[in-house]
């Protein structure tokens, strides 16, 4: 969709199975054993280290943005459209999501999504995240990967940009979102750059508080045959795939 000069798929465990093989040669893997960016996460509750490898994620993104610039994706996004050739005119880019509360029983407060980002080498805005995150860091999925940059945002608006929800999540991670992208069909994609798919949300099919989806029912089939959102947007890749020699 995009034609990136490079693609750089970083892992801390290589991937396997068949679509990998199919994928590993186009693109450039790039093991992240040896980054020492995370600091030691304490979580205040048992159970909440369950997230650690989301976490650890969180550092290690803004560490390689701040190396080499470049977009920033969560492998559970698809791109719809070509990314606006303004957008690579700013030193960071950020889009925002739904008001989030960052502890059950609290108000929601505003937020910025941290699946996709674009950056220029050593941006200001990446730095200052980084170099704050361990403090705002509480466990919790939001406190130091979407209301901080939303904090860092209101001191300091001139050195991002931030796009509204539209541009990167038209569908959000609430049941009526993941809903729209795998049970129903809404074909405008216009304003659209990308969608996030909140896989973590439904990928198992034990959980079912977001969605009786899940990655077992993720298959070629569903992609050619299923009338919804994300069909919809997969179909023209999965047939460009398909033609390719394997």
């Amino acid at each position: 969709m995009n034609q990136p000069d490079q693609l750089l798929f970083h892992y801390r465990e290589e991937p396997y199975g068949p679509y990998w093989e199919r994928i590993r040669t186009r693109i450039t893997p790039v093991p992240i054993a040896d980054m020492d960016v995370v600091p030691d996460l304490e979580y205040p509750n048992r159970g909440m280290d369950k997230e650690r490898y989301a976490h650890e994620s969180d550092f290690i993104r803004l560490a390689i943005l701040l190396r080499t610039g470049g977009v920033y994706a969560d492998i559970d996004t698809i791109f719809v459209n070509p990314l606006g050739g303004d957008l690579y005119e700013r030193p960071f880019v950020i889009g925002r999501e739904s008001e989030v509360a960052q502890h059950p029983g609290e108000p929601p407060t505003a937020a910025l999504c941290n699946a996709f980002l674009m950056a220029e080498p050593a941006s200001e805005f990446a730095r200052l995240w980084l170099n704050q995150m361990p403090e705002f860091f509480d466990g919790s999925w939001s406190a130091h990967s979407t209301q901080l940059p939303e904090l860092l945002r209101a001191q300091h608006p001139q050195l991002l940009r931030v796009e509204p929800e539209r541009s990167f999540y038209p569908h959000m991670w609430t049941r009526d979102g993941i809903a729209a992208l795998f049970e129903q069909r809404q074909p405008d994609f216009s304003g659209v750059y990308s969608m996030h798919l909140w896989a973590h949300l439904w990928w198992s099919r034990w959980r079912r508080d977001f969605s009786r989806f899940h990655a077992g029912a993720l298959t070629e089939d569903y992609v050619r045959a299923a009338r919804t959102t994300y069909a919809l947007a997969a179909q023209p890749i999965l047939a460009a795939a398909s033609a390719r020699p394997r």
